[in-house]
């Protein structure tokens, strides 16, 4: 993958909630496969990173790469999301784009 290290690494903290503010929640997105995330975070303009257990997206909530709204999934193809606010997205692309 063309990702450097400090992309992935950004990424994973934000999928671990360190980079998130204090207001964001997680909520459950059900189950979506690598290749099915990959598509949603092209066609939001998001980053998207695998590693061997997790696979993510990033954005930043208006259609660029960023930390502020993550899709993120374990091998399992089970998903969250990580939104500000009181929203409550119902797939994907409301996740990660407002």
């Amino acid at each position: 993958m063309g990702l450097s290290k400090f992309t992935v690494a950004l990424i994973v903290a934000a999928l671990i909630g360190v980079a998130a503010p204090a207001s964001a929640r997680d909520l459950s997105m059900g189950k979506h496969s690598a290749d099915e995330l990959k598509a949603a975070c092209a066609k939001i303009g998001g980053s998207f990173s695998q590693g061997k257990e997790r696979y993510g997206c990033g954005t930043d909530c208006h259609g660029a790469p960023g930390t502020d709204c993550i899709v993120s999934c374990t091998t399992d193809e089970k998903c969250s999301a990580q939104v500000i606010g009181g929203r409550r997205p119902h797939s994907i692309e409301s996740a990660l784009k407002r």
